[in-house]
């Protein structure tokens, strides 16, 4: 999958050509779906593509957008609007979102 410029964009595009149709959101050391019908620890989702965004002069515009396929074939989802890593989640979870390390991302 290529990134297609802006978050806004790319966000389109993993929505209308590549079937992401869920928000996720993080709870603690899980992975939620909207509404908390669902929830997926580390071992039950993939991450599938990473896409990086940077505002242009400020550090705190900076956003992550997962691209995630749940064992159950969900497919949705995650944007860290800043980083994690600053926020009160599971280390394996961390793990799974790479965040510690630089994970290769999409071009």
């Amino acid at each position: 999958m290529k990134q297609k410029g802006t978050l806004s964009q790319t966000l389109n595009m993993l929505r209308t050509e590549e079937g992401y149709e869920e928000d996720f959101n993080l709870l603690d050391e899980k992975l939620k779906s909207p509404e908390e019908r669902e929830k997926f620890l580390s071992q039950d989702f993939v991450v599938d593509e990473v896409y990086r965004f940077e505002g242009p002069s400020n550090p705190g515009d900076e956003a992550t957008l997962y691209a995630i396929t749940t064992s159950s074939g969900r497919k949705g989802v995650l944007l860290d609007g800043y980083n994690y890593s600053s926020g009160q989640i599971s280390e394996e979870l961390l793990k799974k979102l790479d965040l510690k390390s630089n994970r290769p991302t999409s071009e």
